[in-house]
């Protein structure tokens, strides 16, 4: 880690952090299901490091999901996230990301 790097944080709300758990339980059983194995902890680390690094997530948005689009964004994340810096690559943005609220403008 270079001197100007700031560490990855996991930093969630307790609500959120509830939600992931119950996301991670779900999400494992689902990609088990087609044949990806991943650990309960692992879902649950991705999802609030993406969420906290700059790509924020709609947990009830990705909680409520049909389990297509939920191992979709799973995976997603798993494939694209930088684990040094919590930031997504490659231009992926999961469906379940937090949509930005619009601005108001001076016009208006």
């Amino acid at each position: 880690m270079t001197r100007l790097s700031r560490p990855i944080s996991f930093h969630v709300s307790s609500v959120d952090r509830a939600r992931i758990g119950r996301i991670a339980r779900r999400g494992r059983a689902v990609l088990k299901e087609v044949g990806v194995t991943r650990d309960r902890q692992a879902i649950e680390m991705d999802l609030s490091a993406c969420h906290a690094n700059g790509c924020p997530l709609d947990f009830k948005r990705l909680e409520d999901a049909d389990d297509f689009n939920l191992a979709h964004d799973l995976l997603g994340i798993a494939r694209h996230l930088d684990h040094c810096t919590g930031k997504l690559r490659r231009h992926f943005v999961p469906r379940c990301a937090r949509r930005a609220t619009p601005r108001a403008t001076a016009d208006a």
